[in-house]
């Protein structure tokens, strides 16, 4: 007998930042049930699904009173009946409700409130049969994504310290994730110890990672370095880099303003970066030109020797279409993948599926304004993802994913990680 969706509710909750956020959670009739709470970004791409917020003096107009509101009044009514199991066409319904506004980034229902649905969705699927939810996406995964994960944070992740919003390291030489976790675990350690000999630290950035002051994004990549030299892990060998410039955050009319305050070209812009990526061990180099800039993502690709990926983020924003269209222009050779940039886990599947065909490599991620909501472990993990991205290594909205990944490995009886993958001819 079909498992019906029997109730949808939503609640405010809080987010790793202290603003509020959506969370919704379904009941079948069968007594399954499914929560999923809605993320939140700090830079953000124009083209992703915008968030529904209530505007006006309270919280800084970023309460989410009135997308709780449209849950109970518009997709409460429009599930119940529907068959938890048709994950697809709960987000038809999701889109449907969207469309009745015939912008297409998302104002009428907001992305948060379509995001926080399909989650729920997908758990309480799941739920009704007794499986985990990467389980329901893919029954025999042979691995794990292999992390990223941030020691460092700038850009818009820590008052714009530095240019470079993300410096991640990436354990690939670990065989499993505890033994990737670890390795994160003691660089995190010896980077704080190098920032404590230099003097007094800012604090935390939003996901956890380091806040020091530094002179810039090289003195930056400096101390990482020292940091994992100290721990005796090898640059390069055991441990990668990679950075997540957020370009479109310091793209002003056609140039790039870095660290130095200086407006340059595209092309000066990017050598800059190709320069960096080989001075030191970078393996991905996500949005390294605005989200407009085809010409600048086009030149990172040319420019970076096969060992360094070149990511869409902002520039991609989980969009399948424009997935397929910056892998034929050779504008990337990997996808970010955020459910909340999109919508629902229906469109962030299918964009994965458009990366995948097009031989690019995928990377699931969480995003600056978390909760203890662990979907990206489940998802990164059912779609076969390359690397998983959820901030660092302190801090409960991160730890909450990657102790899940833990828990999921143990399930699976121990799976080997993701091989790290290489630039493909094309």
């Amino acid at each position: 007998m079909a498992d019906l969706i029997e109730s949808t509710v939503a609640r405010r909750v809080w987010d790793s930042r202290g603003i509020p956020t959506v969370e919704v959670e379904i009941t079948t009739t069968g007594g399954a049930r499914g929560r999923g709470i809605a993320p939140a970004g700090a830079s953000t791409g124009r083209r992703e699904a915008v968030e529904l917020r209530d505007g006006g003096p309270t919280l800084s107009g970023k309460d989410v009173r009135r997308a709780v509101g449209l849950v109970q009044t518009h997709v409460a009514p429009a599930l119940v009946g529907r068959e938890v199991a048709d994950l697809a066409g709960i987000d038809r319904v999701l889109g449907a409700l969207d469309s009745l506004d015939p912008e297409p980034d998302r104002p009428r229902l907001g992305g948060n409130t379509t995001t926080a649905t399909s989650l729920a969705a997908l758990h309480a699927a799941a739920a009704s049969r007794g499986i985990p939810a990467w389980k329901l996406l893919d029954p025999e995964p042979l691995r794990l994504p292999r992390p990223q994960i941030q020691i460092i944070g700038g850009g818009a992740h820590a008052a714009h310290r530095t240019t470079v919003q993300d410096f991640m390291v990436v354990p690939v030489s670990a065989t499993s994730i505890e033994e990737a976790l670890v390795h994160v675990a003691e660089i995190y350690r010896a980077v704080g110890d190098v920032l404590a000999a230099r003097g007094p630290r800012r604090g935390v950035a939003d996901e956890g990672g380091h806040w020091p002051e530094v002179s810039g994004t090289e003195d930056a990549l400096d101390v990482l370095m020292a940091g994992i030299e100290r721990t005796g892990l090898v640059p390069g060998v055991d441990i990668g880099i990679s950075l997540d410039i957020a370009a479109t955050q310091f793209y002003q009319h056609g140039l790039y303003v870095p660290d130095d305050g200086v407006a340059i070209s595209t092309s000066q812009w990017i050598a800059q970066l190709v320069r960096i990526c080989r001075d030191y061990p970078v393996i991905t180099l996500e949005d390294p030109a605005g989200e407009d800039d085809t010409i600048g993502m086009r030149l990172a690709v040319a420019g970076t020797d096969p060992g360094t990926l070149v990511v869409g983020d902002d520039y991609l924003v989980t969009d399948a279409e424009r997935i397929a269209r910056a892998a034929e222009d050779e504008a990337v050779d990997a996808a970010l993948i955020k459910v909340n940039q999109i919508g629902t886990v229906t469109a962030a599947a299918n964009a994965v599926r458009s990366a995948r065909e097009h031989g690019l490599a995928v990377i699931v991620s969480a995003r600056s304004g978390e909760t203890e909501d662990v979907s990206v472990a489940h998802l990164a993990t059912g779609w076969g993802a390359d690397f998983v991205k959820v901030g660092s290594i302190t801090r409960g909205e991160r730890t909450a994913k990657w102790n899940e990944l833990i828990r999921i490995d143990a399930e699976l009886g121990g799976m080997p990680l993701a091989p790290v993958p290489r630039r493909r001819p094309r």
